[in-house]
């Protein structure tokens, strides 16, 4: 940092090599003495030291000889070092010090700490946790290895010992702080590593206990404080201190104060995003009447302040403004709830309302909870809300529910916090709800609205023709606000133009007066009034099916420039007809997508521009997804045998932006793959899976990759199309390879050789034969496994898939590998490896770098196996391949053990189980435990490890894997004692 003109500050370290910079620019600090007594003088704060307490900090008892005269030379010498900056060492009283400059304090990385430390220390007491952490992983950043390294001397061993008591002490309060904001699964890796390097602290022990023991680890936490206290009897002839002890009891007694706290952040404890949520639609400017209902539910919302949790279901049929009401009730009700409003569409009116388990996934986000603390079950994720929120005040808004089963796990369930639910369907089976039937407006609050939007000069000069706008629109909401938007967007008309308009009951529709038809009644009337190209648009996006569309997938759709699609759309906005999901991204309330498909069906001539539209749509989503797989894969030949296609897709500028199109587009490829169904579909849809098959790897898409392909497989057989049937059963058999599925996935890979076969479909019949060699070698059927992939290996380089000929060349190494070929091994590997460089594919690279890794752990070559690893572990996350990061950690964990560190090895271990949560199978989370096991034990703690080893052999055995036999061996005596 610049001082002034010419003049730097001085930097000092000590949290490591002690060392000095002017700026930028290191300065020489002399020998081991020299720069021992710098570090003297640094640590005294700027006080005089007499050179007595020098001499005895540089030699203590046994000074040499000349020990002042040696001690004037180093301070010489380091004046001479400091140069402009030569007056910072003073001489004083017969002794030294180190002092600020011209008023320009000293730069010293303890100081910072301290800084750090003091200013976490008032924040955790303020009540900011989240803040307090981020200090203290600044002062901890701040430490470079061993303080004062390579220093001699007693002073030098004192401080060192007070700087490593100090840092560790640091590093606790930062796990408790982790623990204290939900991050105990986070927190297990590192501790289990911090607690094999200090195995007497048991400070660490209880910490680690009780992030396994949040993590659903109950068994391995006890197992902890056994391993603590047989080596504190062993070691020291003690017994573990009071607060282990009452832990241990606490854990056996399932205590519920042990679970994770509810924690009111200020921030998300992995970064900066707000962590009050404030979920809460925008109300709307023009929201009229209700006032009856408005009061009654505010002051039922206010009762949530007491001691009960108030429930308010609003009930009517669609269109009566449920959710206005209930977002307009919300936004005044917030300041009863201080601590975030959620807010969630449930979907309940369409064909695939969301799943609660998927809600409270989002809803713990939105309250800070890391991912990797959050549970797969519903129970377990409904028990995690109900702790995050107990002590707060928060209000969910469940917005168009399904029924009450749906909604029951995301009620918070805690005084203080309040549910407001909309739904079609009257909630009579939720306990202790206030029930709400929302009628049509009156003719007064239905003619207010209508004014409001419209505007009251026009209004008032023909409020008999705006009585009988309102009067055509059954007084519903809805209606009205379509029909008043469209006039208000029309200077030109007049309101009797409308009312004229609204008049033919052939445009209204008799079902306006009850049930859903009234709703499909509503929507005509603002179907009815679009204009041929607005109406055109709204049929044909709504036969897309997905989350949402984009604006270049809708510009497919509709066989239209993006610019033009654009205006389209954003019209259909205005009418209220189409959302604005976020820039560039549009979708449909549930219910006007169906009555959108409706319309199609009945108005869409030649009804054959309906299979196009959907076609124009596959074909945007296959050529796209082509070049984001060329990017991804370059030389593999899989676009070479791809069905043709009649419509462009987009380009990308590099491979970050194509992942990043078919992670977002994740929902909407798969909706548009499950709906092509028909037989001239078919096999479109099965080269779209293909090309998109990394998402079966990412874990969040790879349950939906699998039931898509299960259900158009059953549409290929149905349809007697033996390629497109081959294809699925190809895109099944490499999903549930990877979840460890292997006998189904052999099955799946059986099938498609022989479909491959029969219709000579060259990519399914190289690489049907490379799973099935994959497999085979998992199932240790080592001759099978390299008869299998040497044919894929022929079928590759017949069809000249360099890309894929890497890849078999990688699984044959494996097969060498489990074999113990293992040269050959290496051999085959670095040839895969070679040809994934002169490719440049990086994202096989990777899995090029696995393969090779492997090889050199089996042949003891650990730190060219960590390098390689360690690289493809960047590259997969990277990707965001969550299974492959998890498979990287694993073998890291595996060299680490062979390379004799168990910490690191158990610190990857636990990395891997993080990554594989979700994904990879019961059968790879086994085998990960074993290994976790086997560092446990290595590090002493073989309770513990034994644990680990039990939860493993029973998966095995549950699963009828031969694996059991090597984990039934390590929980023999001899080896666990």
């Amino acid at each position: 940092m610049d001082d002034g003109p010419g003049r730097e500050r001085l930097r000092f370290t000590v949290l490591g090599p002690v060392r000095a910079w002017r700026g930028a620019t290191p300065l020489a600090a002399g020998s081991p003495q020299q720069r021992a007594l710098l570090a003297a003088l640094l640590l005294r704060g700027g006080r005089t030291a007499t050179a007595p307490e020098l001499v005895d900090a540089l030699w203590g008892d046994e000074p040499p000889h000349a020990a002042l005269a040696a001690l004037r030379t180093y301070a010489s010498r380091l004046r001479k070092a400091l140069g402009e900056d030569a007056d910072a060492l003073v001489s004083e009283s017969g002794g030294y010090a180190i002092r600020p400059v011209d008023g320009r304090p000293l730069d010293l990385d303890h100081d910072h700490a301290e800084q750090y430390a003091a200013e976490a220390e008032k924040a955790r007491a303020a009540g900011d946790r989240s803040r307090a952490r981020e200090l203290l992983d600044k002062a901890l950043a701040l430490w470079d290895g061993e303080p004062l390294a390579g220093l001699a001397g007693p002073y030098a061993d004192t401080q060192r010992t007070r700087l490593d008591e100090w840092r560790l002490s640091l590093m606790e309060t930062r796990f408790e702080l982790e623990l204290e904001l939900g991050c105990h699964a986070e927190a297990v890796s590192e501790l289990t590593a911090l607690t094999a390097a200090h195995p007497l602290r048991e400070r660490l022990r209880e910490l680690l206990m009780l992030a396994l023991y949040r993590s659903g680890r109950q068994a391995e936490a006890l197992a902890v404080y056994t391993d603590t206290r047989r080596l504190l009897s062993d070691e020291l002839g003690v017994d573990p201190r009071a607060s282990l002890s009452d832990l241990q009891q606490r854990i056996l007694q399932a205590d519920p104060d042990l679970d994770a706290p509810a924690v009111s952040f200020d921030k998300d404890p992995a970064g900066p995003a707000v962590v009050r949520p404030q979920q809460l639609p925008a109300t709307v400017a023009d929201f009229t009447g209700r006032a009856a209902f408005v009061t009654e539910l505010g002051d039922q919302l206010a009762t949530a302040e007491g001691s009960v949790m108030a429930v308010s279901a609003l009930t009517g049929i669609g269109g009566v403004g449920k959710t206005t009401l209930a977002v307009h009730v919300a936004h005044a009700a917030r300041d009863h709830f201080p601590d975030g409003q959620l807010y969630v569409d449930l979907q309940g009116a369409g064909h695939n309302p969301s799943e609660p388990v998927a809600v409270l996934g989002a809803f713990l986000r939105a309250l800070g909870t890391p991912d990797a603390s959050i549970p797969d079950g519903l129970e377990e994720r409904s028990a995690l809300f109900r702790s995050v929120l107990a002590g707060r005040r928060v209000l969910a808004l469940l917005d168009n529910a399904r029924d009450a089963s749906q909604v029951r796990p995301l009620l918070p369930g805690t005084e203080g916090c309040a549910a407001l639910i909309t739904s079609r369907a009257r909630m009579i089976d939720l306990a202790g709800a206030h029930l709400i039937d929302l009628d049509v407006m009156s003719p007064e609050e239905a003619l207010a609205l209508f004014t409001r939007i419209v505007g009251e000069e026009r209004v008032t000069s023909e409020r008999q023709a705006a009585m009988a706008v309102v009067g055509a629109c059954g007084f519903l909401p809805l209606a009205i606000r379509i029909a008043a938007s469209r006039l208000a967007a029309r200077r030109t008309w007049t309101v009797s133009i409308l009312a004229r308009k609204l008049g033919d009951e052939r445009r209204r529709l008799d079902e306006l007066r009850a049930g859903d038809l009234a709703v499909k009644a509503t929507f005509e009337l603002g179907y009815k009034q679009l204009e041929p190209a607005q109406a055109r648009a709204f049929r044909l996006l709504g036969l897309a099916d997905g989350p949402d569309i984009s604006l270049a997938a809708a510009a497919a759709v509709l066989d239209m420039d993006a610019e033009d699609t654009e205006e389209l759309l954003e019209s259909l906005v205005d009418t209220s007809l189409l959302e604005s999901a976020a820039p560039g991204r549009y979708r449909y309330h549930d219910l006007v997508r169906l009555y959108a498909r409706a319309c199609a069906e009945r108005d869409e001539h030649p009804p054959s521009e309906r299979d196009m539209a959907v076609s124009r749509l596959l074909d945007f989503y296959l050529a796209t997804a082509a070049r984001m797989y060329a990017l991804e894969r370059p030389g593999d030949r899989l676009i070479d045998h791809m069905e043709s296609t009649n419509y462009p897709g987009l380009v990308f500028a590099d491979r970050a932006a194509a992942l990043e199109w078919l992670f977002n587009e994740a929902g909407c490829l798969l909706a548009c793959a499950r709906q092509s169904s028909s037989p001239d579909t078919l096999r479109r849809a099965a080269d779209l899976l293909q090309l998109t098959k990394d998402l079966a790897e990412s874990g969040a898409d790879a349950l939906q990759y699998e039931q898509v392909n299960a259900a158009l497989l059953t549409a290929a057989r149905e349809a007697g199309d033996q390629h497109a049937e081959a294809r699925f059963h190809l895109a099944l058999t490499y999903v549930r390879t990877l979840s460890g599925r292997l006998d189904e996935a052999d099955e799946n890979a059986k099938s498609a050789m022989l479909l491959g076969l029969a219709c000579e479909d060259p990519y399914v019949c190289s690489f049907a034969p490379n799973d099935r060699g994959i497999i085979a070698n998992a199932q240790h059927r080592h001759a099978d496994a390299e008869g299998y992939l040497r044919q894929a290996l022929t079928a590759f380089r017949d069809d000249g898939n360099r890309q894929a000929e890497a890849s078999a060349l990688c699984n044959l190494s494996r097969v060498y590998l489990d074999t113990g070929r293992v040269d050959s091994a290496i051999d085959l590997a670095e040839e895969g490896l070679s040809i994934y460089r002169r490719l440049g594919a990086k994202r096989r690279l990777a899995n090029g770098m696995y393969a090779l890794a492997l090889a050199y752990t089996q042949a003891m070559r650990l730190e060219e196996a960590t390098e390689q690893l360690t690289a493809a572990l960047a590259i997969f996350k990277d990707s965001r391949q969550r299974f492959w990061e998890g498979m990287t950690n694993f073998r890291l964990a595996e060299v680490e053990l062979a390379a004799r560190r168990p910490a690191t090895a158990a610190n990857h271990a636990e990395q891997a189980l993080t990554a594989l949560r979700g994904i990879g199978g019961d059968s790879w989370r086994a085998t990960v435990l074993t290994t976790l096991g086997r560092a446990l034990h290595a590090l002493g703690q073989t309770g513990r490890a034994r644990v680990c080893w039990q939860e493993a052999l029973a998966t095995f055995e549950r699963l009828g894997s031969s694996d059991g036999t090597a984990v039934q061996a390590l929980l023999s005596p001899t080896v666990v004692a």
